[in-house]
């Protein structure tokens, strides 16, 4: 059981990772209607990979592994957890942006999205792939058993 946890666990960690990436790359070109709904779609994976790390997450702290005790006494851990949570929060930016086209989109329309809104949806965008790094280097710890 707990091989397969740990196999959804990456399969979910690599499916964000990848969707990320793709809205980094689509939110740089020219909007499209294309890239509008590769975008809203892209980011639909996200949240949906994003809510199932969580759940297997949860699922191998509490019930597999090593027990909460252990991971709620890792620095390592708390800091993993509390930066994915604080992404998943600022996450919610884009997420409201690609949402409001939908009426656009619906009637065959490019979206608008103005300067200042596209330099903060890219900011956070780039931000989401920061953090990512970081939860990557304290999963590395957490393996070698250090910042505990």
């Amino acid at each position: 059981m707990s091989t397969l946890f740990a196999f959804l666990h990456h399969l979910c960690a690599f499916t964000l990772v990848s969707a990320v990436a793709i809205e980094f790359v689509l939110i740089r070109q020219e909007l499209t209607l294309s890239s509008a709904r590769r975008l809203q779609v892209t980011d639909m994976v996200l949240g949906i990979a994003a809510g199932a790390l969580l759940f297997v997450g949860l699922v191998r702290v509490f019930f597999l592994e090593k027990g909460p005790d252990y991971y709620w006494h890792s620095h390592a851990f708390l800091t993993k957890f509390s930066l994915f949570v604080v992404i998943a929060l600022v996450s919610i930016i884009p997420t409201l942006e690609f949402l409001s086209w939908r009426k656009a989109i619906g009637a065959g329309q490019v979206p608008v999205i103005d300067a200042k809104k596209r330099k903060l949806v890219t900011a956070v965008i780039h931000g989401e792939l920061l953090g990512i790094v970081i939860i990557l280097l304290c999963a590395a710890i957490m393996a070698r058993g250090g910042w505990v």
